[in-house]
């Protein structure tokens, strides 16, 4: 079984500071993918940089405080960062582990909610990652090379993906235009969002905003993905999204898989 998770930390540190590593220890996922850490090299203490048994790699964002992905991983795997788009790069979004037959992501989206500008900049990150996603269902459909995309897109697809989905038309993260293009990557990239295969529930979210009283009542959003090739997807087993304890304003999100993971081989 191969288990993959998910989870934007809002923070690295503070997520170890609020139990993250005693929980991964008990959750025993073999790739953890991260999202937003906030943090610079040079501050990656071991704890945070090796836990446990994991080996860490990161793509840190320019900007100090900002941005930023990171991937714990159990197995031997070739790891690269960004995806050849100097703007986005920069911002440290991407970053990706090459086993022998399945290549794992852990991607960070803009949010747009500050404001037009970076709404203009999440759509601009849009039209450069969708040609390097159809690049990876090009490889799959040509050798049989698996993909699975995690991450925090900030972008909530259907109606039953977040509470008050009425009055969010209008707002980053729900706009038509967003909402048609994660629809793209399914219908015409083909790539399988495999939550939704394995669970057809409502209310399940992954983020809750923390005005209000929005993790109480559960009045959250589904932004947080495994968007995967359909071979990897048709082996999803079951799905999780962790709340018994609060790491950051998002909830880890968990898949596990009918796969052994093979180790990177140079060729």
């Amino acid at each position: 079984m191969l288990r993959v998770t998910s989870l934007n930390v809002n923070g690295l540190r503070s997520a170890f500071r609020k139990g993250l590593a005693p929980w991964l220890e008990k959750h025993n996922a073999d790739v953890v993918c991260l999202q937003e850490i906030k943090i610079q090299d040079a501050d990656l203490i071991d704890e945070l940089r090796h836990p446990l048994n994991y080996t860490g790699y990161f793509c840190h964002a320019e900007k100090k405080g900002y941005s930023g992905v990171g991937l714990y991983l159990r197995h031997d795997a070739q790891v690269n960062a960004g995806m050849a788009c100097e703007e986005f790069d920069r911002e440290g979004r991407i970053l990706r582990a090459d086993f022998k037959d399945l290549t794992i992501i852990s991607a960070y989206l803009p949010s747009g909610s500050s404001g037009e500008e970076r709404q203009a900049a999440k759509f601009r990150f849009l039209d450069h990652f969708g040609p390097w996603v159809d690049a990876m269902m090009e490889d799959y459909k040509k050798t049989g090379h698996n993909y699975i995309i995690c991450g925090d897109w900030n972008i909530a697809h259907k109606e039953i993906d977040l509470k008050n989905w009425k009055g969010n038309l209008k707002n980053s993260g729900f706009t038509p235009e967003e909402r048609a293009w994660i629809s793209d990557v399914f219908d015409r990239r083909g790539f399988v969002d495999v939550f939704r295969k394995v669970n057809a529930e409502p209310d399940q979210y992954t983020w809750w905003s923390n005005r209000g009283q929005a993790w109480a009542k559960n009045v959250g959003w589904r932004i947080d993905y495994q968007i995967a090739t359909p071979g990897i997807a048709d082996k999803a087993m079951a799905t999780s999204i962790y709340k018994d304890e609060r790491f950051s304003d998002h909830a880890p999100l968990t898949i596990d898989y009918d796969w052994k993971l093979a180790p990177f081989v140079a060729k």
